[in-house]
């Protein structure tokens, strides 16, 4: 099929764009007017091969992704979107169980939503993510988030992490990650050796009141780790502390 773009009537200050590729015409026409009545721009797809060709030349702010689609699937598609790009990305499925969530996840997506779902519910998702895609802040004591100046590069031993750039190297190789595991591992690298709960990662990540269970959290973590040892085999600076959290060593 051919794309088929929705452009919501443009304000004074452009707005936001949000892509929705899923298969059932009802859930885009749907999500495409509640997206612009926020005040987003939306364009639809309804494939995953159409979508992936302008992902990649004009990619949106965020984009939504059924898992469950013909000639090409949520999970490859982001998979080889991944290659060019660190666009956040959100998986709405009717898929429930527990390793499709974590496939998902570990693939790159930002959050994961299960059919059937509120508007209400994506909607504040949405925006929890898009927040997050601005400028990066520090995370003080307790997981609260202060502003963070532009030109300040953290630097934790061998980690440096460049929130201007949302840049992150480990003994000068770049690691690429998303926006989700930019902040937890900030908030983790803030202060080094102090144990973070969840809880704390959870509100680090997604300050806007939006649920994620602790299997989320987890799976970000897996990634982060994962992306770490392909560029150091021997990374172990974020240590687990069942009962408790995480905690990262800069030693």
């Amino acid at each position: 099929m051919n794309e088929e773009p929705e452009i919501a009537p443009a304000p004074k200050d452009a707005p936001r764009s949000i892509a929705l590729v899923d298969d059932d015409r009802n859930i885009l026409t749907t999500l495409s007017i509640a997206l612009q009545a926020e005040g987003y721009a939306t364009r639809v797809y309804s494939d995953g091969e159409a979508a992936l060709k302008a992902l990649t030349e004009n990619p949106p702010d965020l984009a939504v992704f059924d898992i469950k689609m013909p000639r090409m699937d949520g999970m490859e598609l982001l998979q080889r979107l991944r290659e060019h790009s660190q666009l956040p990305v959100i998986f709405l499925t009717s898929k429930d169980q527990e390793q499709d969530e974590e496939a998902g996840l570990a693939m790159g997506a930002d959050d994961y939503i299960a059919k059937p779902f509120s508007q209400r519910l994506l909607l504040a998702r949405i925006r929890a993510i898009l927040r997050r895609s601005g400028p990066v802040r520090e995370v003080e004591p307790g997981g609260a988030p202060s502003p963070l100046a532009e030109n300040t590069i953290m630097e934790r031993g061998r980690l440096a992490m460049d929130p201007a750039r949302h840049q992150v190297t480990w003994d000068g190789r770049p690691v690429s990650l998303t926006v989700t595991e930019f902040l937890i591992l900030e908030a983790l690298a803030q202060r080094p050796g102090v144990i973070k709960s969840r809880n704390q990662l959870m509100d680090a990540a997604y300050p806007d009141d939006v649920f994620v269970d602790d299997r989320t959290v987890d799976s970000h973590i897996k990634r982060l780790r994962r992306k770490f040892r392909a560029a150091d085999p021997e990374f172990g600076a974020i240590s687990t502390l069942y009962g408790a959290g995480y905690s990262f060593s800069d030693g």
